[in-house]
């Protein structure tokens, strides 16, 4: 299923994208959005955790970790099922970045696909997986954390890779798989079963 976006959706992208631009935002957008940043800071929070407080700390770190996998792979199931386009390959006038400099597509600019993977956003998913989870076991994070989840989204509109219904799609994923893996802990911990493991 393929479907169109609405009028504020699209507004929305727009304002973001093509108009609410900065050349302070062209260089900070992209590092905000760059996976790779998140998991540098992720493995200096680990190594700084568990030299501190030793394994426990990485056992916690190893449950984040996983509830962002299974918010990744969730939102990957449904971007097969639904088949959104990005707005880079379907939105007339869309900056983005490539081979590492901006570009903007032509006023006159055809959709290059037919059917893509927009919605919903694994970033957003990702990284309110990511926030929430830190939120739960860390209150001192509390509510510092929820600021990453959004300046990842608004970097992937300014980016032109979604539509701001990918990333609040995203986000509810992100949030349901946080939440279900916080419960499933919670239920662990109760019944001592790392406890019974380890014995």
């Amino acid at each position: 299923m393929i479907f169109i976006a609405q009028p504020w959706d699209m507004k929305l992208l727009v304002i973001v994208n093509q108009i609410m631009r900065k050349n302070w935002l062209d260089i900070v957008m992209p590092l905000i959005s760059s996976a790779a940043l998140l998991w540098v800071i992720i493995i200096a929070a680990t190594a700084y955790g568990f030299h501190k407080k030793g394994p426990k700390f990485l056992i916690i770190m190893l449950v984040i970790i996983g509830s962002m996998g299974i918010s990744d792979f969730s939102t990957g199931i449904i971007k097969k099922t639904i088949g959104r386009v990005r707005p880079v390959n379907s939105v007339p006038l869309t900056y983005y970045r490539e081979d590492g400099k901006w570009q903007r597509r032509p006023l006159d600019f055809k959709p290059l696909k037919k059917k893509g993977n927009s919605y919903p956003s694994a970033h957003a998913a990702n990284s309110m997986a990511f926030a929430l989870m830190c939120m739960f076991f860390f209150r001192k994070l509390r509510p510092w954390m929820i600021f990453l989840p959004l300046a990842v989204g608004y970097s992937r509109l300014y980016l032109g890779k979604h539509f701001p219904t990918d990333v609040l799609a995203g986000w509810v994923v992100g949030t349901c798989v946080a939440i279900s893996v916080w419960l499933v802990w919670k239920y662990l911990i109760k019944n001592n079963i790392p406890d019974k493991l380890r014995t």
